[in-house]
């Protein structure tokens, strides 16, 4: 099956399934649940990771690439979800993070332990003259980016947390141990990578001071630079790209729909897709991100619009999604959980879905998961979370004020357990969870009446993408781009077109679509509401979507 066709799931292992009551989930847990996942009707899993690691940075702080964190597993049972996932026809997609290593992985000690060889797989400088750090950058989790390198009298650089030290891709035999690590995991029967922020790999190799404050200026030092491409082209050649039925997405911190075509036009073996995030910042006041503000639906539409046409014109591919274990719950930031749980879930599945790209969901999203909104902060385990709560009462809010900011913006919230079931534990495990399961979990739950109609949505948006080429191939043009409250497209293939209309709000809307040069033959292809058939003047009802098809006109 070819990628535009699939689907994705995204699973976060450490909160899917528990199977042996120690509170976490793991490997097994997953095996036990792939029946719900081959109903569900995805193609492919994404785990996020499970190799040793110290946790962190939950994961994303590798000290081992080739083993299994014995958290969720063994080998064995990695291989047993390998063999099981396929015999339902979906294929694995492993996490890989390749910017940095922890500082518990055997290079970086070795390279503590004096051994050059090791030494010249991290980026370690000197001191400047006066004493102070190499450069002034800032850590993407705050502080300088430079540690002290034992005592050496070097620094190593870390753009993410302090036990995070990023690799010299400088060096090829960094390159060769990446391309490596691959094709290990690719002769485990491996189908698809998601590579961690690999768009920030190719610093300079002479490192220069920035804006000294973590901003874009400071990061156009190290992000999308020219040798990015030319490493990840070496990666898929050496690897991936040797095999025909592989699926790879690239998480592109800060880039451009410029360098997006780049990452994902076929004819540059780089990568199939890539995510991007400036659409999830549209309820960042000012950019800042731990304040409330009701999101820009505006620039909602104008973002994903731009990398809609900006990437179908260079020949790219988007990764679509509004969740994803580092967000918030989509329901909760731009749905109505409370009102329009069932339409709102919907409509925001069928936006993105019949957009132009593949679709990823994020475990729970099928039904209807939403924020946690717990009432203490000790409920919350994410070291972001705390150290944001402290900022927040340093800055002046008291602590109702404070908790109510975490309440929407925590990446805890997409981390709460998956709700099976009603009653102890929502069926995540017979234990106590390493995070609270969310209090709704009774009415919201893979169990419960409301979830069911959701998934059931899910599953016949899934099939269209498999069937329906106007969805898979189609061309895509934006509609009613300064409309406040419906987002609207239209996607062409051949001689068929498909219009898709979303209401994002709780009221009713009216649109005017005699200029649109639609056919009488237009019959409905998939809505959550009332709406059977297309008319000049079209009601659409509160968190309303609806795709009608037809034959194009001339």
């Amino acid at each position: 099956m070819n990628f535009r066709e699939m689907t994705v799931y995204q699973i976060y292992p450490k909160s899917f399934q528990d199977s042996d009551g120690d509170g976490f989930g793991d490997l097994r847990g997953i095996i036990r649940r792939l029946d719900y996942l081959a109903k569900l009707g995805v193609d492919m899993l994404w785990l996020s990771p499970i190799y040793p690691s110290p946790q962190n940075d939950n994961g994303y702080d590798v000290r081992d690439y080739r083993a299994i964190d014995p958290r969720f597993g063994t080998m064995e049972d990695f291989e047993d979800l390998v063999q099981e996932a396929d015999r339902r026809g979906m294929g694995l997609m492993m996490d890989m993070v390749f910017n940095h290593t922890s500082t518990d992985h055997e290079w970086f000690q070795k390279a503590l332990a004096g051994d050059a060889t090791y030494q010249d797989y991290y980026i370690l400088r000197e001191p400047k003259a006066d004493g102070s750090l190499p450069t002034n950058w800032q850590s993407k989790f705050g502080g300088p980016a430079w540690e002290s390198f034992g005592d050496s009298g070097l620094y190593y650089l870390h753009l993410y947390d302090v036990s995070q030290a990023d690799l010299n891709w400088h060096n090829p035999a960094v390159r060769k141990e990446c391309q490596a690590i691959c094709n290990f995991w690719l002769e485990k029967g491996v189908r698809g990578f998601r590579f961690d922020v690999l768009n920030v790999i190719g610093k300079d190799p002479v490192l220069v001071d920035g804006s000294g404050d973590g901003g874009s200026e400071e990061k156009a030092l190290y992000t999308d630079t020219p040798r990015v491409h030319d490493w990840v082209r070496q990666l898929n050649q050496a690897s991936f790209g040797q095999r025909e039925d592989t699926v790879t997405v690239g998480e592109m911190s800060s880039t451009s729909i410029a360098e997006g075509v780049k990452y994902t036009n076929p004819d540059r073996d780089e990568l199939d897709m890539i995510f991007n995030f400036h659409h999830l910042k549209v309820d960042y006041p000012e950019g800042e991100k731990w304040a409330q503000d009701d999101f820009d639906f505006l620039e909602l539409k104008r973002i994903l619009n731009d990398w809609q046409e900006g990437m179908a014109a260079g020949g790219g591919w988007n990764a679509l999604f509004l969740s994803n274990h580092d967000q918030p719950r989509q329901l909760s930031r731009f749905g109505d959980p409370k009102h329009y749980p069932y339409e709102s879930a919907t409509m925001l599945a069928q936006t993105i879905h019949l957009m132009r790209g593949t679709p990823y969901i994020y475990q729970g999203e099928e039904i209807g998961m939403t924020n946690a909104n717990f009432q203490s902060i000790e409920d919350y385990q994410d070291v972001e979370t705390h150290n944001a709560y402290q900022s927040l009462l340093e800055a002046g809010k008291d602590q109702a004020e404070a908790l109510a900011i975490i309440q929407d913006k925590s990446r805890d919230n997409g981390r709460t357990p998956m709700q099976w079931k009603t009653g102890d534990q929502a069926g995540f495990t017979t234990g106590t969870p390493w995070l609270a399961v969310n209090a709704n979990h009774d009415q919201v739950n893979a169990q419960s009446e409301l979830s069911q109609r959701i998934f059931a949505y899910y599953q016949d948006l899934i099939q269209l993408r498999k069937t329906e080429p106007l969805i898979s191939q189609g061309d895509y043009e934006g509609l009613f781009l300064d409309h406040p409250r419906v987002m609207a497209y239209r996607r062409r293939y051949g001689d068929q077109e498909l219009l898709v209309l979303s209401n994002f709000y709780g009221d009713p809307v009216t649109l005017d679509l005699s200029e649109l040069g639609w056919q009488a033959d237009a019959k409905k292809v998939i809505g959550n509401g009332p709406l059977t058939e297309l008319s000049d003047q079209l009601e659409v009802a509160p968190y309303e979507t609806v795709a009608f098809r037809y034959q194009k006109k001339g």
